[in-house]
């Protein structure tokens, strides 16, 4: 519900970022990693992350406020949020929250007027290369951006195996899929399947270096190079990375590849009819502001199938902030 307050919502908006900024430093800072298991004092955790005492403790007070750590005397302790900060959790988002705190991703929203004024990206301000080639260029970057997605992924995974049933293909598909952490969970639960990955030379060279039974790997451009015939395709978060002209030319891509009937499995956060803050929603504007790119709704991502030559069939829920958008070659 929104905040009935007038004032308090403006108030607390206008000061919105502070918080995110704090996480996206402790987080780089490995603050969590430092507190271990054991409820230590700013003074006690800020040598060994070299922080000063007095800042790192009113830091990590305002996320304590959020229920990231907890205040225990004048020490403080782990949540279950604060652990995802972890370097060593099995589902750690560390690199994810790095990721949105990229010195990058500010300066673009520093432009950002450039991009309500023009429609176009106010990253092509920062870095006219592009985004992509701006991570090919910076190794530390990309590393971050790509554990940042691998931990995304990891998330996922278990959501999509089990709200979809693949034993129906014999050949699935993963269409700029990483590294393929999807396409092994999925050839895990169902032995029949096999995968095949398909992604720029320079990811499946990474991804060959963790083979799997019933895997394959495919290098190219989905925007040059014909793709794999699979009897499903599935790409998670490679939608909404790139505006509609891109976007319906991929799907066209995986249509000229697929046979009759084959299915298309979008795996993506859609925005949804309610008009109340949602992750998607933020999504959106940082694939606006960053990439000329869109998160969409059910009805948009409709649209594109239609524009691709794919019938859309339905809407699955995983569980997670995911949907799987599934359709049929016609």
């Amino acid at each position: 519900m929104l905040e009935s307050n007038p004032f308090k919502t403006v108030q607390e908006l206008t000061g919105g970022y502070i918080a995110p900024r704090c996480l996206h430093i402790v987080a780089d800072m490995g603050i969590a990693d430092a507190l271990d298991e054991t409820p230590r004092t700013a003074a006690e955790i800020a040598p060994l992350v070299g922080a000063h005492p007095d800042a790192l403790g009113r830091v990590m007070s305002i996320l304590a406020a959020h229920g990231i750590f907890e205040v225990q005397g004048d020490a403080f302790r782990h949540t279950a949020a604060s652990r995802l900060l972890r370097s060593d959790h099995p589902q750690s988002m560390r690199a994810f929250v790095q990721l949105f705190g990229m010195s990058v991703n500010w300066d673009a929203y520093g432009a950002m007027d450039h991009t309500i004024r023009t429609g176009l990206s106010a990253r092509d301000t920062i870095i006219p290369q592009g985004f992509w080639a701006y991570l090919a260029e910076n190794p530390e970057q990309g590393d971050i951006f790509n554990r940042a997605m691998t931990g995304k992924a990891q998330a996922t995974v278990a959501g999509v195996t089990a709200a979809y049933d693949f034993s129906a293909f014999g050949v699935v598909g993963d269409i700029g899929g990483g590294l393929g952490h999807l396409l092994r969970g999925v050839i895990a639960v169902t032995p029949n399947v096999k995968g095949i990955l398909f992604d720029l030379p320079g990811v499946i060279s990474r991804a060959q270096n963790m083979a799997a039974e019933r895997l394959t790997f495919q290098a190219g451009d989905f925007f040059s190079d014909a793709l794999p015939v699979c009897d499903a395709y599935m790409l998670m978060d490679v939608i909404h990375d790139w505006a509609d002209e891109q976007s319906v030319a991929i799907l066209k891509a995986v249509r000229k590849a697929a046979p009759p009937h084959a299915k298309l499995l979008l795996i993506e956060a859609i925005i949804p009819d309610d008009p109340g803050p949602h992750w998607s929603k933020v999504l959106d504007i940082h694939m606006m502001v960053l990439n000329n790119a869109r998160q969409r709704t059910l009805q948009e991502y409709k649209a594109l199938f239609e524009k691709a030559g794919f019938s859309f069939t339905r809407q699955i829920d995983t569980g997670t902030e995911f949907s799987i958008v599934e359709g049929v070659a016609v």
